[in-house]
């Protein structure tokens, strides 16, 4: 098995590439040992240690590293645990993976489903390269409140994503749009 790495814009984190699907749907992120509890793979990841998330997508895994790590220290540990556990043919997650976007309920209904839409044809693609997810958390007069994840969280350029990318392209299709806002874990 050979597992690619690619670097993120988020220099703590870095993107691990199996060349094999790590979820069929959605994503997971686990910003925590305790979050993790439930997938065999992401417990295997933080027991190497220095590791301070985890997060998968549909063929890559993006792992976050504590402040006081160091990538040449802590990454062949890293690729040591993904390829003990595709060997194992354990599975990645235990139960059900969990829906992409935060459900809403209300009068902005349409207004939702376009945000959703936009989100999943024309930015989430475009963040999955760099190893993270953005969703849908909420909307409310005229705000749209976005959940990073992944290599996403944390990121320097994170801000500049949200304010000039995304939420730039949301105001151009939806002019009830006036800002978008990250949201914490």
């Amino acid at each position: 098995m050979f597992i690619q790495t690619e670097s993120t814009p988020n220099p703590a984190t870095l993107k691990f590439l199996p060349g094999q699907t790590v979820l069929e749907l959605g994503t997971a992120d686990f910003p925590s040992l305790e979050a993790a509890q439930k997938s065999p793979l992401a417990k295997r990841i933080f027991a190497t240690g220095q590791v301070a998330g985890v997060f998968f997508g549909n063929d890559f895994v993006t792992v976050t590293k504590t402040e006081a790590a160091d990538w040449q220290h802590i990454k062949p540990a890293i690729l040591g645990a993904i390829m003990e556990h595709f060997q194992s043919g354990a599975s990645v997650l235990d139960g059900e993976g969990q829906a992409a976007h935060a459900t809403h309920d209300g009068p902005d209904g349409d207004i939702v489903n376009q945000i959703k839409e936009l989100l999943d044809t024309r930015v989430r693609p475009a963040v999955a390269q760099d190893g993270g997810d953005i969703t849908f958390h909420g909307f409310d007069r005229g705000i749209v409140y976005l959940h990073m994840k992944g290599a996403c969280a944390g990121c320097p350029s994170s801000t500049l994503t949200l304010k000039m990318g995304i939420e730039n392209l949301l105001r151009h299709y939806i002019p009830e749009v006036l800002e978008v806002r990250p949201v914490a874990a």
